[in-house]
Order: structure tokens, then C-alpha cells, then sequence
């Protein structure tokens, strides 16, 4: 069997002091995604040595090392020095979690909640220092968020505003579009889109003088509820929902889709770190990037949903995800509803001229 020659001697003594110093100056995570890159760089490298000549293998090899520390290097930080953040919704979950770790990195941090009195408000009173400051703001109503930027103004008059974290988000949408009131559609919206948009719009300016950043959280779901909201807000839609939705969909169909939520729940992960450190970074960084996919499997997800066919997407969300029910006016055996004169129009093949009506 042919034997391929590679660089030895001074050359290997060469790249191996090259790696190494690209190693060190990359701030590299360790963890399953570095132990990772190593391993499929391994495979790689026993595959060129057998099929490439020297230099085309040396080559490839070369740049998917660095396409590989390229994506898991961690960007060299700012100094947090006297750098003031606005956190929204931090009653709980992650916006709690940043605001207690951005204030021990050593920021001023101005924290919105619903309640000042509520369980995550006051955990942040007895763990954080004094610099961090609390503010009732409910993202439905324009006036407190008008409240909330002249705060913002009068708490970053010498120091300047760095940085804003969009976080505070709402999902109390439980069941499909007919089975929802229209104002669960326009709180989710006050919230996730108006309020955002209005307090963002008013903290431009200041944004823009101290050359800031604004984070941004999304999700598939938003900020979910939790299960005793969930299992409340479907007991009230059963309630109140009108008999002929009921029947037409039936009440079992309603149970399936409380039952996928719950079970989506307990696919989660409790650890909210990884969402944390990527909100600093986005922050700090010196080259931030535009989207952060933080957590185990999110970045799949999203490249199967914005590069993959629809129906593979779909096949990936019911393996996974949802497990389709089909309303009980649907179900094969049951009677449809009575079409309407528009609808059967529509479907004759051979509809005849409309008809006039003389006085």
C-alpha cells in the first residue's frame, strides 16, 4: 500500500506551534461541542492521510481547523466598568437569572417587573447588590413604559444606557384560532410586539449616544406560562366556549392539546444558563453575533425549520413535538357542516349566470 509523506521534523514543530497558539487566543468552551469538533478533526485527518496527497490534505485539514475554532471560540469581551443594562420581565426565568448575574459581573442594572412584591422581585432585592434597581412596568399599558424610560433617563444621566434585553414575553394562547378569544391575540401582541416596540423606540437615543446594544429573546413558544396558569387558563376555555365550538371540535380534542403542552414542558431543560451566558456575550462581545441559538439541539431545530423541505419539517415537528388530533366535526364518519350558498357556488363545476332580482 502506497504511504503518503507528510510534513515532519521542523514543519510538523511548525503547525503544531501555530495550533496551539490559535488554542490559546480562542477562549474555547470545553465541552460535548469541543470534545466534538476534536473527534470528527481526527476522523477527518485519518481519511486525508489515505486519500489526498500531502498538500491537498494539509490544506483541508487547516481550514476546517479553523472553521471549527472559528465557530466555538468565544469573542474576546469588553470591561463591564461602569456600563448600565435595562432588563424587561424579570419577575422570573431567564430575565431574573441575567439580572443577578449582570449584577455580580459588576453592571448597573435596572430590572422591570410586573409586581414588586412578587416572589422573583424580591429574590432579586435580597441577593443582588444596591446597584441594581427595580421597576413596576407592565408592557400592556403605554403609560408605564413612558414611566420606564424617564426612569431610564434619570438613572443613566452620567453613565449612559449600554445595553437593553428585550426579554419580557407572553403565550397565552392555549388551543387553536377559532377556540381563542381575539384579546388573547392582542395581549400576546401588546407584549411581545407593541410594548417591545414602543419602549425600544423611546431608548434609541440613548442607545445610540453610548454606541449600546439591544438583545433581543425569541422563541417558538415564548415565555410559557406556568403548568397551574396553563391548566387554569384551559379550564376557563372550556367554561366559556360556546356549545357549537365544543361539539364541533369536542372537549377531548382540547385534553390532547393540554396534554402535548405538558408534555413539551417536560422535555425542558431547568439549566437557563446557557441562555444567560449567550445574553452576555451578545452584550460584551467585541464582534457580537446576530442570532444566538443557545442550548442543546436549538440550532438544529432552526436549520431544519429555514433550510429544509416543508414536508420533512413537518415530519420532524410530529415525530418530536406534535402529535396531530383531528377536530371531531373532521373525523371521518362525522357530518360536516351545512355549506353555505358562497361555498356551493364555488364548488359546481358549471355555475350558471347570477341571478337578478327586479323590483
Amino acid at each position: 500500500m502506497e504511504q503518503w509523506l507528510w510534513p515532519s521534523g521542523g514543519a510538523w514543530l511548525l503547525v503544531a506551534a501555530r495550533a496551539l497558539l490559535q488554542l490559546l487566543r480562542a477562549d474555547l468552551r470545553l465541552g460535548r461541542p469541543l470534545l466534538a469538533a476534536l473527534a470528527l478533526l481526527a476522523a477527518l485527518d485519518w481519511l486525508c492521510q489515505r486519500l489526498l496527497p500531502p498538500l491537498a490534505a494539509l490544506a483541508l485539514l487547516a481550514a476546517a481547523g479553523w472553521i471549527s475554532l472559528s465557530c466555538l471560540a468565544r469573542s474576546p469581551l469588553l470591561p463591564v466598568a461602569t456600563r448600565t443594562v435595562l432588563i424587561t420581565g424579570c419577575d422570573s426565568g431567564f430575565g431574573k437569572e441575567t439580572a443577578k448575574k449582570l449584577d455580580a459581573m459588576g453592571f448597573t442594572v435596572l430590572a422591570t417587573v410586573l409586581d414588586l412584591e412578587s416572589p422573583g422581585a424580591l429574590e432579586l432585592r435580597a441577593c443582588c447588590s444596591p446597584h441594581l434597581k427595580l421597576l413596576q412596568m407592565d408592557m400592556t399599558k403605554p403609560a408605564d413604559i413612558s414611566r420606564a424610560l424617564e426612569f431610564t433617563k434619570a438613572h443613566t444621566s452620567s453613565t449612559g444606557l449600554w445595553g437593553l434585553v428585550n426579554n419580557a414575553g407572553l403565550n397565552n394562547v392555549v388551543a387553536d384560532a377559532e377556540l381563542s378569544p381575539v384579546a388573547m391575540f392582542r395581549t400576546c401582541m401588546e407584549v411581545n410586539f407593541f410594548g417591545t416596540l414602543q419602549l425600544t423606540k423611546g431608548l434609541l437615543p440613548l442607545l445610540r449616544r453610548s454606541r449600546g446594544r439591544i438583545v433581543t429573546l425569541g422563541s417558538p413558544a415564548g415565555s410559557l406560562n406556568s403548568v397551574n396558569c396553563w391548566e387554569r387558563s384551559k379550564q376557563l376555555l372550556l367554561a366559556n366556549l360556546p356549545q357549537e365550538l365544543l361539539h364541533a371540535y369536542g372537549e377531548d380534542y382540547i385534553e390532547h392539546l393540554h396534554r402535548q403542552f405538558l408534555q413539551s414542558l417536560s422535555l425542558a431543560v431547568p439549566d437557563l444558563s446557557p441562555v444567560v451566558d449567550a445574553i452576555v456575550e451578545a452584550l460584551l462581545a467585541t464582534q457580537p453575533q446576530h442570532r444566538y441559538y443557545p442550548g442543546r439541539g436549538v440550532g438544529l431545530m432552526y436549520f431544519i425549520h429555514y433550510y429544509l423541505p416543508q414536508s420533512l419539517r413537518r415530519r420532524f415537528l410530529q415525530a418530536f413535538f406534535i402529535n396531530p388530533c383531528v377536530p371531531r366535526a373532521l373525523r371521518p364518519g362525522k357530518p360536516g357542516p351545512t355549506p353555505t350558498q358562497d361555498e356551493a357556488q364555488e364548488s359546481d363545476p358549471n355555475p350558471g349566470p347570477p341571478s337578478t332580482v327586479s323590483q
